[in-house]
């Protein structure tokens, strides 16, 4: 791995005290960045409906929002798994903090010639940029320190990346939505709605930037290697070549499109007459529930990490999201309400800890392997159409049976797709 100018070694197996010390810094510091992209993903939430009014459009085409952003994991993913191979994990940080502030910076210009295909354009650069920090900080947070706590590093790492989007939906509203016009009728109606979000991307993109400045000059630990990899396994020539890394990936595909899909569908879900039959506006205050389980989820579960297998609460977290969601299908009411909103607890620790598992062992392949498994995040794009599909023809009920097929298949790699083996 490409080293860094100015910081401490590490190389796994071996701990120095001053490498040790390194080592809460290095995570303090890189969980300002989890919080950063889970607040920027989530204004997706609010720029959905904005957007529509503003430019009148239907929800599919109002969806592309979501096409564009969960498109570029999966167009820039392994691209991005090969830069950071190159150029090492900090200089992947700032890479992907600066795309991601030039993507912010689109925004102004989009807004100005009030241009749906401009805004389409910079969530695009936006997502690349993030992209980027996803393939380097993921892998880095695993291998800073022992190897088999590492899921419980990453899950509460991962804990603040559910604060960012729980909490942005609220400022989102406030600088966003505070000033949506109801019934634009002129093209100035239409502007002056555009112009909304020329300020929080501006103050997005500056934050960016600084973050970037920032790491630039921290002296964080250098990781020359990760774990060291098996002698069974030490020929592979590729990440592909890891059944574990292959499953994993198809768990990031349905856990992320099961989760995306799931909070896309609340609001209607709650508005059902059967279920809690509530307005819009107030149904989405609920939100904050289902994103506030999974950031409460993951403190509890990067303790219990260090005490019960991974896999094992990755198993036990699927089945509690199957008997919830089966609940909120086959119920009605407050019970269906609440069983829904809980699955945001089960997901907590589902992406950090499939994702650790499935770097495991790697070595080599590891940023390799961490590219392919944010290419997997296309599953954010993909799984919602399906189930959009699913409630045009049997109901917004019945639809969730998609999300239950995905958890169990989730289940099914904590127990037995994680074995460490290749082909």
């Amino acid at each position: 791995m490409a080293g860094f100018q100015g910081t401490t070694t590490y190389k796994p197996g071996g701990t120095s005290d001053s490498a040790a010390k390194n080592y809460g810094f290095a995570l303090t510091a890189l969980t300002s960045l989890f919080f950063m992209w889970g607040f920027i993903t989530c204004l997706n939430d609010i720029l959905i409906p904005h957007l529509k009014s503003v430019f009148d459009l239907n929800y599919t085409q109002a969806m592309l929002i979501q096409f564009c952003f969960f498109g570029a994991y999966f167009a820039v993913s392994l691209p991005a798994g090969a830069l950071v191979k190159r150029i090492g994990y900090r200089n992947g940080i700032v890479t992907g903090l600066l795309v991601a502030s030039v993507g912010c910076l689109m925004f102004y210009p989009a807004a100005g010639t009030v241009s749906y295909p401009l805004f389409l354009g910079a969530l695009f650069v936006l997502a690349s940029g993030i992209t980027v920090l996803q393939v380097s900080a993921n892998p880095y947070v695993t291998a800073l320190g022992d190897s088999a706590t590492a899921s419980s590093r990453l899950n509460l790492t991962q804990a603040f990346n559910s604060l960012g989007t729980t909490v942005a939906p609220f400022f989102g509203a406030m600088l966003i939505l505070s000033s949506a016009t109801i019934g634009m009728e002129t093209m100035a109606d239409a502007q002056s709605e555009a112009d909304a979000v020329k300020l929080p991307y501006l103050l997005l993109a500056s934050m960016l930037a600084v973050l970037a400045i920032v790491f630039s000059q921290l002296k964080l630990p250098q990781i020359d290697s990760h774990a060291p990899i098996r002698r069974d396994v030490a020929s592979s020539t590729s990440a592909w070549s890891y059944p574990h890394l292959v499953l994993g990936a198809l768990g990031i595909f349905l856990y992320v499109g099961a989760e995306v899909s799931i909070g896309s569908f609340l609001v209607n879900f709650l508005g059902q007459e059967n279920i809690a039959g509530i307005e819009e506006a107030e149904a989405a205050h609920y939100i904050a529930y289902y994103w506030g389980g999974a950031m409460v989820g993951r403190f509890i579960g990067a303790a219990l990490m260090r005490h019960i297998h991974p896999g094992l609460l990755l198993a036990c977290n699927s089945v509690g999201s199957v008997v919830l969601i089966s609940i909120a299908i086959l119920g009605s009411g407050s019970l269906a309400m609440w069983a829904i909103l809980l699955v945001g607890l089960c997901n907590s620790i589902m992406f950090p800890t499939i994702f650790s598992l499935a770097l495991n062992r790697l070595g080599e392949h590891t940023s390799q392997g961490s590219g392919i498994l944010c290419l997997a995040i296309v599953g954010g794009a993909l799984i919602p159409l399906l189930q959009g599909m699913l409630a045009d023809n049997i109901g917004i009920q019945l639809s969730f049976v998609l999300p239950v097929v995905c958890y169990i298949y989730i289940c099914y790699y904590g127990i037995k797709g994680t074995e460490v083996r290749a082909d």
